[in-house]
């Protein structure tokens, strides 16, 4: 895992002051954060991993405090160009502060995962990804402690899965195609619009190369998995195309022995072309993906066949359609107009003992946008639209689900350099929806750079999300019992947030260099949706507490010695529940979270890592707390020439399992009532398999 802030060249020239004032608050600020931790930890199997922690602290506080680094260093670093901001400054010049997980990190977690993404996002720091099922595997993303649907997932800034298709999307992205993440933490509202409250991903896919590229990538798995994915590229003057294709197979796996599945069988199959038509000012993308997929999950003996006896299962059938349009051109003015549209269809049919819910999701995205800027200004204004609209096809409930919501929204955003240390980036966005009516966000950020190899970031904005049926907790009940929601009844939910970040980086020597990024982030989300239980598995949606508040520390730190690197990675999240008179921990979510990572890379050769990944305990919906717990991971990977190279990795080595606390499920095997999820239920897993290129 590895976050990078820095894409240009950077001069680096340090002064005795500055590098003894900025190591002291290096050695506080840590000193602080091993407290907490070692204040949340019981003198126990973590406590042991812990102690890296002191030691790290130590190195630091030694390093920082070293006279003779007084040095002018220039050094050039791979550019990285940004396509979520819009705008046309180069990266370490925007006041927005984005985190990019670049080719190197998703070809690591390729090789780990080559089905999904669960493994590319839960991996960073802020980010949790929460199993939502225990048998079939559906999962979340949780940013800056904050509920999954309060985080925006684009594909090339397109949303492509809200609403009833969200569930399993994590589950249905193969990472192949992907040239870079772009992660913005906290409120993006004003160009993406309701819903990117704790922030958004954009999963950036691969243009075409000039020369004909065809990348295949076979894996196996302990766990009875098989993958199969195909990435292909070429170019010339005038046209370009990219194909991913990807098949991806499981059986049930059940390592606890408990006769439900940990991990389900499924079939997926993936189809992505796109085409590329360039001309002398302008470009045009035409892309189709067509996602299939067969998943089974529940008892092992159900999932083999053994259909005489009663027997629990989720068994989800889904097909999921999209286009994409993104048109560009240069005017003669020298701004450029961009003409963005997607569609897409997604049915999912679930079946499980003595009920069945299916639905048909129809949703379309269009925009307009007009960028241009000069030395020290920059600026963005357009109009976008989206619609969605769902019918439910089956389901024993009383009343149906169906929607249909039309949001229409106008945004303008600006970015202008104040001085030579200041720049600043204002926004505002002007939204209507046919149901909740009219939606003003705007949003603000500073970006300070007067002290020699360090940028200081702050911002915050409002935003809001609109109430639909399908959330976790939706995902959590399989749909059943599930009322349609009292639109007259519920007001949209509006947030608040605010982040700053201070980054810095010490180029110590020629090989030696050390980068840390200190993140403080605090959102308020009022009148939140929660699924309340009425009886006899009925579910009403409704708005009982006031507020959600989360605050919390993210910490980066990341060691560079020739072909040696170290990263550490720490998260605090503080959610809590804001009742009348009283504030309850937010369930599901660990307080503190630790990823650290040990890789030896000779490029062109051979890559070696070791991972840890603690996580810290957590509040069930009971009130009781979970256990904490450590995973560790090891990944290898031997390069033999440019077209070919074997990986070998080792998930979860400890054998880290939510069985080993207690039972999974209360009641009959055939009846299961599940607990809280809060820790891997799959356990040790081994994969290994090869990549070729041509």
């Amino acid at each position: 895992m590895s976050v990078k802030y820095v894409n240009i060249r950077i001069k680096t020239a340090r002064s005795s002051f500055n590098q003894y004032l900025v190591s002291f608050m290096l050695i506080v600020i840590l000193r602080q954060v091993q407290k907490r931790i070692c204040n949340q930890m019981r003198c126990s199997y973590s406590c042991r991993g812990i102690c890296s922690v002191r030691v790290f602290i130590l190195i630091i506080g030694v390093a920082g405090l070293l006279p003779d680094l007084s040095m002018s260093q220039e050094e050039e670093v791979e550019e990285i160009v940004i396509t979520s901001t819009r705008g046309k400054r180069s990266f370490a010049d925007l006041p927005t502060r984005v985190e990019v997980l670049g080719a190197e990190e998703i070809n690591e977690k390729t090789n780990m995962k080559p089905g999904d993404i669960r493994m590319l996002l839960n991996e960073s720091t802020g980010i949790y990804v929460q199993q939502t099922s225990a048998t079939s595997f559906n999962s979340t993303i949780r940013m800056q402690g904050l509920d999954g649907r309060y985080t925006q997932l684009l594909r090339d800034g397109m949303p492509l899965y809200n609403g009833f298709s969200g569930g399993l999307s994590l589950l249905q992205i193969a990472p192949l195609d992907l040239s870079q993440v772009e992660v913005i933490k906290g409120a993006s509202s004003t160009l993406y619009g309701g819903g990117a409250i704790a922030g958004l991903v954009n999963l950036v896919t691969r243009r075409p190369s000039d020369q004909p590229e065809l990348s295949v990538i076979l894996n196996a798995t302990s766990a009875d998995g098989f993958d199969a994915s195909t990435f292909f590229s070429t170019s010339d003057d005038l046209l370009g195309t990219t194909v991913l294709a990807s098949y991806n197979v499981s059986e049930g796996f059940d390592p606890a022995g408990i006769g439900l599945s940990a991990i389900p069988e499924f079939e997926r199959w993936t189809f992505n072309p796109k085409l590329f038509v360039y001309g002398d000012d302008s470009e045009l993308m035409l892309g189709l993906s067509v996602v299939k997929e067969d998943r089974l999950g529940g008892s092992m003996d159900y999932i083999a066949g053994n259909r005489s006896q009663p027997a629990y299962f989720e068994d989800s059938t889904t097909l999921r359609f999209s286009t994409q349009l993104d048109y560009s051109r240069t005017l003669d003015s020298g701004n450029e107009l961009v003409i963005r549209n997607s569609i897409s269809r997604f049915t999912r049919e679930l079946l499980i003992p003595d009920f069945e819910f299916s639905g048909t999701q129809l949703s379309s995205f269009w925009e307009a946008h007009l960028l241009g800027g000069s030395n020290s200004n920059d600026w963005v204004f357009g109009m976008n639209l989206w619609t969605e609209k769902f019918d439910q096809d089956s389901g024993s409930s009383p009343t149906r689900l169906d929607y249909d919501q039309e949001t229409l929204g106008v945004f303008a955003q600006g970015t202008r350099n104040l001085s030579e240390s200041w720049a600043v980036e204002a926004g505002l966005r002007l939204d209507y929806d046919s149901d909740y009516g009219e939606f003003i966000l705007p949003r603000i950020s500073m970006l300070y750079t007067g002290l020699e190899g360090t940028t200081v970031r702050i911002g915050g904005g409002l935003g809001y999300k609109l109430p639909t049926p399908f959330y976790e907790d939706a995902e959590r009940v399989q749909f059943r019992g599930l009322q349609p929601l009292q639109i007259n009844n519920l007001s949209a939910e509006r947030s608040a947030g605010l982040n700053a970040d201070v980054n810095r980086s010490w180029q110590l020597n020629d090989s030696l260099s050390f980068d840390l990024n200190l993140l403080l982030f605090y959102t308020r989300v009022k009148n939140p949706l929660m699924l309340v239980p009425k009886g006899d598995e009925t579910y009403m949606f409704e708005q009982p507490v006031p507020s959600i508040d989360t605050r919390g520390t993210e910490i980066n730190a990341v060691w560079r010695w020739n072909d040696y690197k170290f990263f550490l990675g720490y998260t605090h999240a503080d959610v809590k529940e804001r009742r009348q008179r009283e504030s309850i921990e937010s369930a599901l979510i660990p307080k503190d979270r630790i990823n650290m990572v040990f890789v030896y890379e000779r490029e062109d050769d051979i890559r070696v890592g070791l991972e840890a990944y603690y996580y810290g305990q957590q509040t069930l919906n009971s009130g009781k707390l979970s256990s904490d717990y450590w995973i560790f991971g090891l990944m290898t990977e031997k390069i033999f020439n440019d077209e070919f190279s074997l990986f070998l990795n080792f998930e979860n080595f400890g054998d880290t399992r939510q069985t080993r606390d207690g039972p999974i499920f209360t009641g009959l095997v055939s009846k299961p009532k599940f607990a809280d999820i809060y820790a891997p239920l799959e356990g040790f897993v081994i994969n290994g398999g090869v990549k070729l290129t041509f």
